[in-house]
């Protein structure tokens, strides 16, 4: 499912237009982007959590030379699935 049949689905379940639905959404996804970087965590009960993880700096291999190079330290925003929605999925 694409953004778009998302927001299709959004508004044929609440009864908003597709107009409101694309806001609604767009909202939603702008909202915990901010709370992220902002090193907020977001978490929707039933639904699951986000969160950003610090990744530690590490030594790697360059495929083609096989040339050891370092990969620098960075944050990466991860997801995990709540109770309610790993449930409905394992069924």
């Amino acid at each position: 499912m694409n953004k778009t049949e998302l927001i299709a689905q959004i508004a044929g379940k609440s009864g908003l237009s597709k107009k409101d639905a694309e806001k609604a959404l767009s909202a939603v996804i702008d909202s915990v982007t901010e709370a992220l970087v902002n090193g907020d965590k977001v978490m929707l009960v039933g639904f699951g959590s986000f969160e950003v993880k610090a990744r530690e700096a590490r030594m790697g291999r360059n495929p083609k030379t096989k040339e050891a190079i370092e990969i620098p330290a960075s944050k990466a925003p991860v997801f995990k699935a709540g109770a309610a929605l790993k449930n409905a999925v394992a069924k």
